[in-house]
């Protein structure tokens, strides 16, 4: 009897887990492209590339980015249209700061 209530327990917590490692999709790509975006914003505002509109818009962008990503992540699964839609929007706003860091314009 104590068994089958210890492999009861077991089996509940096994499933618990399971649900919420799937509640949380992970996006490891997404994440490490996005930290290494955000590092080349901050080092073109640090730089002076930037100046402080630019960084703002490219902040807004960024930002947009990361609740594309939430909305995907929302029903437990990333699906790869979705993985899609993430890349080519972070390679817009990729494009977007290269062109505003090499513009000419400085602060």
């Amino acid at each position: 009897m104590k068994s089958i209530r210890i492999l009861m327990l077991a089996a509940i917590l096994a499933s618990l887990t399971a649900s919420l490692v799937a509640a949380h999709p992970a996006t490891p790509r997404v994440d490490r492209r996005e930290a290494r975006q955000h590092m080349r914003i901050r080092q073109g505002a640090r730089s002076g590339e930037l100046t402080p509109d630019e960084h703002r818009r490219l902040r807004a962008g960024q930002a947009h980015v990361r609740r594309m990503e939430r909305r995907a992540k929302a029903d437990g699964v990333v699906t790869p249209g979705e993985r899609v839609r993430l890349g080519r929007a972070q390679t817009r706003q990729s494009r977007h700061i290269a062109r505003l860091k090499h513009n000419g314009r400085s602060i």
